[in-house]
């Protein structure tokens, strides 16, 4: 039995829970009307200079370190709406990974502003000498270095190599990767670990360490980083890890050579058209590679090569350093 303050209440509680529910009816009416419109509202965000590729791409799987060459669509890299103003003139630029992808893209955008380029690889012969031809069509000159950057030897020649073309060593860019996704931690065999550890983070300090006593004051070094190493990745344990290694480092190297004016700065990407995923991805998912980005697509590589030139440039950032700059195509609130 309940007196009358009790009934007066449970009165009230009743109308508050009629009130919530007036409130939510239209609300679930969007949000049904929300649902049935989901398969033809939702394209991927085009708000670049040109119209980039979307989901679903050409399903597709190379074995390592995977070819440009084979990508279907090819990687667009070119920039071609980029003008050139000497934001890199007379520099000298050391780029791993420089045969595709994103190094690709950033050898030409840094050859456009004026550098001269070192194109690092692996064994991608006709990929670099691709770069090699781009660079060139821009007015400037290019060198191919073939190697190992978990190697501190051809870290240390291709330094040199730099110095012998070009006489001067302005720009290094640490870019060069390997990734490889596993289902299960207990998967993540100890070759596997080394392998992630010895390209993407002893690979960054031999460059670095080699390159650093031949820069001079107004050079910079730009790292690629990943968005994996700013927010995790269940499939990339160890790609993350090194990742947001090459992230600490950068912050902690950038703070440790500013007396010597040289900067030390990290690009982020999130999923960019690149050989390096569909050499770690399975056909499917490559296909649907970059879908749940806000964007809803993957960067293309000439979306990301503008901020290195940024970070390059004593023109553009010469009060940046051990900063890391994500472009991962939008944050989502969930």
């Amino acid at each position: 039995m309940t007196d009358k303050t009790d009934n007066r209440f449970a009165d009230r509680a009743e109308d508050a829970a009629e009130d919530q529910r007036d409130i939510q009816r239209p609300i679930d009416r969007k949000d049904a009307k929300a649902g049935a419109d989901d398969d033809k509202e939702d394209g991927a965000v085009q708000a670049g200079a040109r119209r980039y590729p979307e989901p679903p791409l050409p399903p597709q799987h190379q074995k390592k370190p995977g070819i440009e060459a084979d990508l279907d669509p090819a990687p667009m890299y070119d920039a071609p709406f980029w003008k050139g103003s000497g934001k890199l003139e007379g520099f000298a630029a050391l780029i791993t990974g420089a045969d595709s992808g994103i190094g690709r893209a950033v050898a030409v955008l840094f050859a456009r502003e004026g550098a001269d380029i070192a194109i690092c690889h692996l064994d991608e012969d006709i990929d670099a000498e691709e770069t090699k031809k781009a660079v060139e069509a821009e007015g400037r000159r290019a060198i191919v270095l073939k190697g190992d950057v978990s190697e501190r030897a051809f870290c240390d020649e291709a330094v040199k190599a730099t110095l012998d073309a070009f006489g001067k060593i302005d720009v290094v860019v640490p870019n060069a990767a390997f990734q490889l996704h596993v289902p299960e931690f207990e998967d993540l065999t100890e070759e596997h670990f080394d392998r992630t550890l010895k390209t993407n983070l002893y690979g960054y300090f031999h460059l670095t360490q080699a390159a650093v006593p031949h820069m001079k004051s107004g050079g910079a070094i730009v790292m690629t980083g990943s968005v994996t190493g700013l927010m995790g990745n269940k499939s990339l344990l160890d790609y993350s890890l090194t990742k947001g290694g090459i992230h600490a480092f950068a912050r902690s190297l950038g703070t440790h050579l500013a007396p010597r004016g040289i900067r030390v700065n990290v690009v982020a990407p999130g999923p960019v058209w690149t050989p390096l995923n569909p050499a770690d991805k399975d056909a499917e998912r490559t296909s649907q590679f970059g879908a749940d980005t806000v964007m809803k697509r993957p960067a293309q590589p000439e979306e990301i090569a503008p901020a290195y030139v940024f970070l390059a440039s004593p023109q553009m950032s010469s009060y940046i350093t051990g900063e890391i700059l994500p472009i991962i195509g939008g944050y989502s609130g969930g």
